[in-house]
């Protein structure tokens, strides 16, 4: 049977195809998206603009804000363009720049979780070392390392997609994830998955189980601390916990699950693909909002001014 290869110059996004009532879901997934950068962006700019946020666990908070506004911001549009507007073509460069941004968010996303709990155990374990260990400087240069390395990670996806033929030009999914795009080349894309696949459970597994031996770490310090520094930890590990389990909840989900042999339709796929990009970059802002001190008491201070 002969292979009929076409030039790709936009993608059809063909996920919301069988959605009920597109421009209802269009409106809730805009509401949302727009509190989250909103909520994001207040974060990142209360840490900027005062000094006295100006410490490692701020500047750690002010990078998942930022990993949270493009993971949401890569795919987010898209899907509301094609929901309320209608438009369901994208450019095929601009498809594979929303592929590596998304996939680029979710990495960093793990990455930014891992060393905010490092950060944690570092100040519970070593609580009067703490600012000698964990510098502005170093927190900044082990961002940028860890950006670095992310992007390393996610390049695989674009070099191994780049070189393969395409045999359509409509994605199933709702927006150019690799899955989406890899399905519509002419290869088999079993290698390819099961490739992606070693790489994603490597950084899933190894970031979470990086944070549950730090925190492993923490409950033993806190058990030798007294009653009111318990409270004092448990408060500080609280928000970490909430956002933690935000995003890891629908990956396991996902990715697990999938993988031992539990088939989920393509609607839930949608549905826990989308979660796991907007729920967490929506949670996150307004769980340290509320749950740091700092913050809170400079957001209630602006409504006690207003």
């Amino acid at each position: 049977m002969e292979i009929l290869v076409i030039t790709v110059t936009e993608f059809i996004i063909g996920g919301f195809d069988t959605t009920e009532r597109p421009v209802v879901v269009g409106v809730a997934l805009l509401i949302t998206y727009t509190l989250a950068v909103l909520a994001n962006m207040v974060n990142i700019l209360f840490i900027i603009y005062d000094k006295r946020l100006h410490k490692p666990m701020y500047l750690l908070i002010c990078n998942l804000a930022v990993v949270d506004i493009m993971y949401i911001s890569s795919a987010s549009p898209t899907m509301i363009g094609v929901l309320v507007a209608g438009v369901n073509t994208i450019s095929y460069v601009s498809c594979f720049i929303q592929m590596f941004a998304f996939h680029l968010g979710g990495v960093m996303e793990m990455f930014a979780l891992a060393v905010m709990a490092f950060d944690r155990l570092v100040a519970i374990s070593y609580p009067f070392q703490y600012h000698s260990y964990l510098t502005n400087g170093r927190t900044l240069v082990l961002t940028y390392v860890l950006w670095l390395v992310a992007c390393g990670f996610v390049a695989v996806l674009p070099a191994t997609l780049i070189p393969l033929p395409h045999c359509h030009s409509t994605l199933k999914y709702t927006f150019c994830d690799y899955a989406a795009v890899m399905r519509t080349t002419c290869v088999d894309p079993n290698y390819y998955f099961n490739l992606v696949t070693v790489i994603k459970f490597f950084l899933l597994f190894f970031t979470f189980i990086f944070i549950c031996l730090s925190y492993i770490g923490i409950i033993y310090f806190v058990k030798l601390s007294s009653n009111n520094d318990k409270k004092k930890m448990g408060s500080t590990c609280l928000s970490h916990l909430i956002v933690v389990t935000c995003y890891y909840c629908p990956l396991f989900t996902l990715v697990v699950l999938t993988r031992l042999g539990v088939v989920l339709t393509l609607e839930a796929r949608h549905g826990l693909i989308i979660g796991a990009a907007l729920g967490p970059s929506l949670v996150n802002p307004f769980v340290y909002c509320f749950r740091t001190k700092e913050i809170k008491h400079k957001i209630f201070k602006i409504f006690r001014i207003n």
